[in-house]
């Protein structure tokens, strides 16, 4: 079994990929965080973000190695854990321009494709280009504004700033990031986490009833 949960930033793909997960007993593989991995060796290597060949030239010196777990992925260089570092400001503001380059793309897409199933998927084309035989997909969203009140919540940002800079990255994500043509599309706006989780795995539930 293989669940998708694509989405714009900030809906809430992680925290609600983590709970599906745990709630069917099987791990969670988080796209984002290899993109925010290709991002941080980027940056420590002065790499231009928008010269594929200098940032696949980085991601050749760090190899990674993404730990899929239901509560929560980390991702390791060698004996380093990267995940704190990978929700840095400087890591914002740079991964989208790192997600646009199809290298780097192809290269997340085969990390995860290494992972045997049953997992749940999250990310922004899982369902449209990674894993697009999946049975059960689904695309999060939310207004900017409720995202950044969100985010706000979890860093000592203004919500202002943050809703402008979540607005340039729809913008930068939009062809990376649309729904399946098969997936439900879930508004979190006005629903909690746990309302989302529940949403997902009734349509979980939909899909196997019909299989």
């Amino acid at each position: 079994m293989i669940v998708t949960i694509d989405g714009v930033a900030a809906s809430g793909k992680s925290s609600v990929s983590s709970g599906v997960a745990r709630a069917l007993g099987i791990p969670y593989l988080s796209s984002g965080l290899l993109y925010r991995a290709a991002t941080l060796f980027a940056l420590e290597d002065h790499a231009d973000l928008s010269d594929q060949g200098a940032v696949l030239a980085a991601l050749g010196t760090h190899p990674v190695r993404l730990e899929p777990l239901a509560e929560g992925n980390r991702v390791w260089q060698n004996g380093r854990d990267l995940t704190p570092e990978l929700h840095s400001t400087r890591v914002d503001h740079g991964v989208s321009a790192i997600a646009v380059l199809p290298g780097v793309r192809a290269w997340v897409n085969e990390q995860l494709r290494q992972v045997p199933p049953p997992f749940v998927a999250e990310g922004r084309d899982m369902g449209t280009n990674v894993f697009p035989h999946a049975g059960a997909k689904f695309y999060l969203t939310a207004s900017p504004r409720v995202r950044a009140r969100r985010r706000a919540q979890e860093r000592p940002e203004d919500v202002d700033a943050i809703e402008a800079a979540l607005i340039r990255r729809d913008d930068l994500d939009r062809v990376q990031s649309a729904p399946a043509a098969d997936a439900v599309v879930i508004d979190t706006g006005p629903l909690d986490l746990d309302g989302v989780i529940g949403k997902v795995l009734a349509g979980v539930q939909r899909h196997r009833a019909g299989q």
